[in-house]
C-alpha cells in the first residue's frame, strides 16, 4: 500500500467519524425538541423512589444521546438543592443504560452483506436525502423536527459505513492483532486505554461506536473489548467531575457516586473477566463482533445497576469520604454564584431551558421572600427584616442581569417553536420578578420611615393592611409556581385575586381618607398607607403578567 493510499483511507476514516459524531448531535437534538415540553415533566417527577429516578435517568439519557450530559444535569440539579444525592444516584444509574441505546443503534450497521437490504447504512443516503428535504422545504415545526432526526441517523450510519470502509485494508496489518493482544492480556492497560480515548472524546458513546467498527472489521479479541468497554465506563465520568469543579461539596459528591459507580464495575468485571479469561485463552481470543459489544455493554450496566441499587446510601457514604469538607466552609471562604447553572448544560438545550425555568422559579421565590420581609418591617418595625429585604434585593438585581445574560445564550440554541415561545416567556418574567423586588424595597422604605418617625397606623388600618398584603402576596406565590396539569386554574386564580386587590385598594384609599377626615390617623402615616397598598395592587399586576405568560404556553 502506498502513503498517498494510506493518506486517503486515513482521511475516509476521519471523515466518517465526523460524520457519525456529526450525526448523532443532529439526531439528538431533534429528539430534544421533540421531548423537549415532556423533559420538565420527567425532571420533576424524580421523587425518592430509586427505580422510578433510574428509569427517568435512562429515558432521558437514550432521548439526549449523552450520559454525560444527563449527569451534568444531576450536578446541578444537586448544587441548586432540588436533588438529594440518594436521588441522583438513580438518575446516574438510569443514565449508565440509558447510553447503552447508541451501541445497539450501531450495532444495526453491522448486518452482514448477506442481508444488505436490512442494514440501516443501506438506506442511509435516502435517510439524509428526505431528511433535507424535511429541514428545507417543510414550514411546520415537527415536520422540521422529524426531519432532524432522520438526517442525523443518515449521517450515523453513513459516517459508520466510511469508518468500516476505511479501516478495512489496515486489518490485516499485524500492528492490529498485536495491539489488542496486549491489550487482551493486561486489564489495567485495556481499562487505561478505554478512559483516555473516552476522556479525549468526552462521549462513552463515540468510542464505544469506533470499537464497535474496529470489532466489524474482524481485529478486536473479546478479552481486549471487554477491558476497553470497562474503561470507557469509567471515562464517560470525566465531563461529570470537570462540571463539579468550582461546584458546592454536595455537588462535587454527585460527581463522584458517578466515578464509583463505574469504577466499582470495573473492578468487579475486571477481575472477573481476568480470572476467566486466563482459564479459557479460546475465548479470550475469539473475535469480537459489534452486537456481543452491545450486549455486554448493556449487561455491565444492568449487573451493576441492579447489585449496588440496593447500597445507594452507601455510595452516598463513600462519597463523602471521598470529598471532604463542609458546604458551610466553603460558604465563607468563597462567594456563592449569582446563578446555580452549569453552563455546560448549553451544550443539550432541553437541558438548558429547563435550567432557566428553574432559576426564573428560584428568583420568584427571593422577590417573595423580600415581599414577607417587607411587611414584616412594616407590622413589626423589625430592622432584621429591613436587612433581608436589602439582602434580596442585591441579589434580585443580579440575578436579572445574569439571567438575561444566560437566556440569550440558550434562545441562540437550536430550539423548537415551544421552547422558543417559552424562553420568551421566561425573559418576561425576570423583569416582572424584578419589579416585584422593587416594590418590596418600597415597602421596606415605607417600613423605615415610620420606625424612623415613630410612627403607627390604627387598628383598622392594620386590618385593611392585613387582608390586601396577604391577597397581593398570594396571588404572586401562586403565579410564580404556576405550571403542570392545572396551571389554567391556577391562572384564574390569579386573576380573580388581582380583581380583589384592585377593588380593595380603592375601597381603603376612600375608607383611610374617611380616617383622616375623623382624625383617626395622622397625616404623616396616611401618605405611607396609600403607598403600601398602591405597592401591593403592583405587585397583583405582575402577578398577573407572570400568569399570563405561562396562560400562553398551555
Amino acid at each position: 500500500m502506498e502513503m498517498i493510499d494510506k493518506i486517503s483511507y486515513l482521511f475516509g476514516f476521519l471523515g466518517g467519524l465526523g460524520l457519525f459524531l456529526y450525526g448523532m448531535h443532529i439526531m439528538a437534538d431533534g429528539m430534544q425538541k421533540t421531548a423537549g415540553g415532556k423533559m420538565q415533566q420527567f425532571l420533576s417527577k424524580i421523587t425518592d423512589n430509586r427505580f422510578t429516578a433510574i428509569l427517568l435517568g435512562a429515558v432521558i439519557t437514550a432521548i439526549i444521546q449523552s450520559s454525560g450530559a444527563t449527569t451534568v444535569m444531576v450536578v446541578g440539579f444537586v448544587s441548586a438543592g432540588m436533588l438529594s444525592l440518594v436521588q441522583a444516584v438513580g438518575v446516574i444509574m438510569g443514565a449508565n443504560i440509558g447510553t447503552t441505546i447508541t451501541a445497539w443503534i450501531v450495532s444495526l450497521g453491522t448486518i452482514g452483506d448477506s442481508l444488505k437490504l436490512f442494514q440501516p447504512g443501506f438506506y442511509a443516503p435516502l435517510m439524509i436525502g428526505i431528511g433535507a428535504i424535511f429541514i428545507l422545504f417543510s414550514k411546520a415545526d415537527k415536520k422540521k423536527t422529524i426531519g432532524e432526526i432522520v438526517l442525523g441517523l443518515g449521517m450515523l450510519f453513513l459516517g459508520l459505513d466510511l469508518m468500516a470502509g476505511n479501516i478495512k485494508p489496515f486489518t490485516t496489518a499485524p500492528i492490529f492483532s498485536e495491539a489488542f493482544r496486549i491489550l487482551g492480556g493486561n486489564p489495567i492497560l485495556g481499562i487505561i486505554v478505554g478512559i483516555v480515548v473516552t476522556a479525549l472524546m468526552q462521549s462513552s458513546s463515540a468510542s464505544v461506536g469506533i470499537l464497535q467498527t474496529l470489532a466489524f472489521n474482524g481485529v478486536v479479541n473479546t478479552a481486549a473489548a471487554i477491558y476497553i468497554t470497562l474503561g470507557q465506563n469509567i471515562g464517560s465520568c470525566v465531563t461529570a467531575i470537570i462540571s463539579s469543579v468550582g461546584s458546592s461539596r454536595t455537588a462535587k459528591r454527585a460527581a463522584a457516586i458517578h466515578l464509583l459507580f463505574n469504577s466499582i464495575g470495573a473492578i468487579v468485571f475486571g477481575i472477573l473477566g481476568f480470572i476467566v479469561f486466563t482459564v479459557n485463552t479460546k475465548l479470550a481470543n475469539h473475535t469480537i463482533n459489534a452486537v456481543e459489544i452491545s450486549i455486554f455493554h448493556t449487561f455491565f450496566n444492568l449487573t451493576m445497576t441492579s447489585l449496588l441499587y440496593p447500597f445507594a446510601n452507601l455510595l452516598v457514604k463513600l462519597s463523602g469520604m471521598l470529598v471532604r469538607g463542609k458546604d458551610e466552609e466553603v460558604v465563607e471562604t468563597k462567594k456563592e454564584p449569582v446563578l446555580q447553572v452549569d453552563e455546560r448544560v448549553l451544550l443539550t438545550p432541553a437541558f438548558a431551558v429547563q435550567s432557566g425555568s428553574v432559576e426564573v422559579a428560584r428568583m420568584g421565590s427571593i422577590a417573595l421572600k423580600s415581599l414577607n420581609a417587607a411587611m414584616g418591617a412594616i407590622n413589626t418595625k423589625s430592622l432584621d427584616d429591613l436587612k433581608t429585604v436589602a439582602q434580596c434585593e442585591q441579589t434580585l438585581d443580579d440575578m436579572q442581569e445574569a439571567l438575561t445574560e444566560y437566556l440569550i445564550k440558550v434562545d441562540n440554541l437550536s430550539l423548537s417553536e415551544s421552547q422558543k415561545k417559552h424562553v420568551n416567556n421566561l425573559f418576561n418574567m425576570v423583569t416582572d420578578i424584578e419589579r416585584v423586588g422593587d416594590h418590596a424595597d418600597n415597602l421596606s422604605e415605607n417600613a423605615k420611615y415610620m420606625i424612623d418617625n415613630n410612627l403607627e397606623f390604627s387598628e383598622l388600618a392594620k386590618e385593611d393592611l392585613a387582608e390586601i398584603a396577604r391577597d397581593a402576596i398570594e396571588a404572586f406565590e401562586i403565579s410564580i409556581n404556576t405550571g403542570g396539569t392545572d396551571a389554567l386554574s391556577t391562572v384564574r386564580k390569579v386573576n380573580k385575586l388581582e380583581d380583589k386587590v384592585d377593588m380593595l385598594e380603592d375601597e381603603l384609599r376612600e375608607k383611610h381618607i374617611d380616617r383622616l377626615t375623623k382624625g383617626e390617623c395622622k397625616p404623616q402615616s396616611g401618605i405611607a398607607f396609600l403607598d403600601i397598598i398602591s405597592n401591593l395592587e403592583r405587585v397583583s399586576d405582575h402577578a398577573t403578567n407572570i400568569a399570563g405568560y405561562l396562560k400562553n404556553e398551555i
